[in-house]
């Protein structure tokens, strides 16, 4: 049964996060190169990513107790994945495979406009399945809000949210990257939050203003999601529910320098603001000022701000 305006139960506390790590390969350069083109590219930097764990270490950040669920492979994308872990304070409920790759990201920045476009190999992670899920099922029962995309393979997302549903726990579903599911993942989510590309690929309306943005939350809510939160880049971010339907603005919180990881900024950082206790308008706020802040720098998990620095744009913006 959908539950309008979730609120976070006293006996439970933290963020847990069931998802994927991945090493980010990020080239920069003015244009992608064709087919059978080579190219002169103005940068690179390999650093830690993957939704999941980008969302981790954002909830992180700004102060949330968090446990992220995984699989790694055994090779050096996985110590690069432990150091980011132990560095930001975050427990890790997460397996080693033998036989598979640490998960990878070949990312490629426009130096021009900061865009980016990904391709998301998730070695080990691809294997994460329902009983893997069971196996750290009372991490998830413990949690404040649990939180999860579709990096890994759907069934178990939908074993996580079943799980922390049954519990009591807020849930939220980030359908990225965008692929069909069934439509009882839906009545499992407190919170679906797509962004514009994949709310379009998720129900079919073509989202191209605030009023097609609500005909593409009105399906989320048809198929029993609480509620949808729709990120919009630029022109900031839709809540829509039963009970209101609020276009929070984007913070603008210096120069556009990359735009990789911004939607997991957000989904960190309004789980995060959850787990606190915060409304869900508040919460997406809160979210949308730590992506506001995460596109001014380069990189996807460094570029997370810590929450001093939320908190002062929030002040500054009144």
């Amino acid at each position: 049964m959908r539950r309008e305006g979730a609120s976070v139960s006293a006996a439970k506390k933290g963020v847990a996060v069931l998802g994927v790590f991945v090493a980010d390969l990020a080239f920069r350069g003015a244009r992608q190169p064709a087919i059978g083109e080579t190219i002169f590219g103005s940068g690179f930097k390999m650093g830690p990513g993957g939704k999941g764990s980008n969302q981790s270490v954002a909830a992180a950040r700004v102060g949330a107790e968090v446990t992220f669920i995984s699989k790694l492979g055994a090779d050096d994308f996985a110590r690069i994945a432990r150091e980011t872990w132990a560095k930001e304070g975050i427990r890790a409920e997460v397996a080693e495979v033998a036989d598979q790759p640490t998960g990878a990201a070949y990312i490629f920045v426009d130096e021009n406009s900061g865009d980016n476009a990904i391709i998301v190999v998730a070695g080990a992670a691809d294997t994460i399945t329902a009983a893997d899920v069971e196996a750290v099922a009372e991490t998830i029962r413990g949690a404040a809000v649990f939180v999860t995309q579709l990096e890994q393979p759907a069934s178990a997302a939908q074993r996580g949210l079943e799980i922390a549903r049954a519990a009591g726990v807020v849930t939220g579903l980030n359908p990225a990257p965008a692929a069909p599911v069934d439509d009882s993942i839906y009545p499992l989510c407190d919170y679906v939050t797509p962004n514009e590309h994949e709310a379009r690929v998720m129900t079919g309306v073509e989202v191209r203003g605030v009023d097609d943005t609500r005909k593409a939350g009105d399906v989320f809510l048809s198929k029993g999601a609480g509620a949808a939160i729709v990120t919009l880049g630029a022109a900031g971010a839709l809540l829509h529910s039963p009970r209101e339907s609020i276009l929070v603005p984007a913070f603008k919180a210096g120069t556009v320098v990359e735009t990789t990881g911004a939607g997991d900024a957000f989904n960190g950082g309004f789980a995060a603001a959850l787990a606190r206790g915060m409304s869900a308008a508040d919460a997406v706020r809160f979210g949308s000022a730590v992506a506001g802040i995460s596109v001014t720098r380069k990189g996807t998990a460094p570029s997370m701000p810590r929450l001093e620095e939320v908190e002062a744009l929030l002040a500054a913006s009144g």
